[in-house]
């Protein structure tokens, strides 16, 4: 039965995959195995018309680099005609000229800079270039639009480690810039995740983790997610996810190039997924296989006593 709590359901966020084609290949960041796909930009004012009254804001983003996407500029326009604000997630490789105007759009957020993202493509060549034009879209960003987020993202640290040896020119070059402290041992991603550098500009440090894969061994059926209680995710190809990170639509809940998304989320299929979560339990194989998700293992214990379940340690 679907609870009237789930009708009425008002999403923090959507993702949804504009392309799942990158410029770049991170070794942090799975291949993606599924056909290379763009979706048009008439595809996405349909699912922007769908999704706009069930979610706060909309990621351009699940795989792929959405600043290559050749019809940004009719995406954003979209976004604007129906007030979808954009949280958008790139490695920066892209932002200039037209692209970085874009960015500066009203309707645009937030922006997450991937900057680890260069010295995993490019090990040998001068940062420094890179950095200059990021920093330059940042402060031009507080010139023309101080509401906007923007993080400079450094989420390649190692499990358990403080901030990695890897990304010492780049804190080198935002401490000299901002004047923090980003040495070794003044970050730990366990108890503080992210330093202001200035206005709404942030350092964001997180460590690695691994992406769900049916081909991972099983590690549980307890565990809790924040995936149909905060975000879902649409598929280049039309397919919704209830997980940012199912990128292969494992949970392939429909497509909403068929079925409203709204009915979609409501689907046996999705309400099993969610009451799951809320009880502490895993429903789906590809869940139970997620190493990602042991970041929620105390809430998941948490609902599970509060569901009158036995209370432990999940088993690994």
């Amino acid at each position: 039965m679907v609870t009237s709590e789930l009708l009425n359901k008002k999403y923090r966020r959507a993702y949804v995959e504009i392309s799942n084609i990158c410029n770049l290949k991170c070794s942090f960041c799975p291949e993606v195995e599924r056909a290379q796909q763009v979706m048009d930009a008439a595809t996405f004012k349909r699912i922007a018309a769908d999704i706009a009254p069930l979610v706060d804001e909309v990621c351009l983003h699940l795989m792929g680099e959405p600043l290559g996407h050749p019809e940004l500029a009719d995406i954003i326009t979209a976004c604007t005609e129906y007030k979808l604000p954009v949280n958008l997630t790139t490695n920066g490789m892209l932002i200039t000229g037209h692209r970085r105007d874009l960015l500066l759009s009203p309707i645009v957020r937030q922006v997450n800079i991937s900057v680890h993202s260069f010295e995993a493509n490019f090990p040998t060549r001068d940062i420094e270039p890179y950095l200059q034009r990021v920093l330059s879209f940042a402060r031009l960003a507080a010139e023309l639009r101080p509401e906007l987020y923007i993080n400079l993202r450094l989420w390649d640290q190692k499990q358990g480690e403080n901030v990695a040896e890897s990304n010492a020119l780049i804190r080198s070059t935002l401490e000299r810039e901002f004047g923090v402290d980003l040495s070794v041992g003044a970050i730990d991603v366990r108890r503080r995740k992210q330093v202001r550098l200035a206005g709404r500009l942030s350092a964001h440090f997180d460590s690695r983790f691994i992406w769900p894969a049916m081909n991972l061994p099983h590690r549980s059926k307890h565990g809790f997610c924040h995936g149909l209680g905060s975000h879902f995710g649409v598929h280049a190809d039309g397919r919704v996810v209830p997980c940012c990170l199912d990128k292969e639509a494992v949970i392939n809940l429909g497509n909403a190039l068929k079925t409203p998304i709204s009915e979609i989320l409501k689907s046996q299929r999705a309400v099993n997924l969610r009451e799951g979560f809320d009880r502490g339990e895993l429903v789906e194989d590809l869940c139970q296989r997620c190493p990602f998700i042991s970041r929620f293992d105390r809430q998941a214990r948490r609902l599970r006593a509060q569901s009158g379940a036995s209370v432990g340690r999940p088993k690994v």
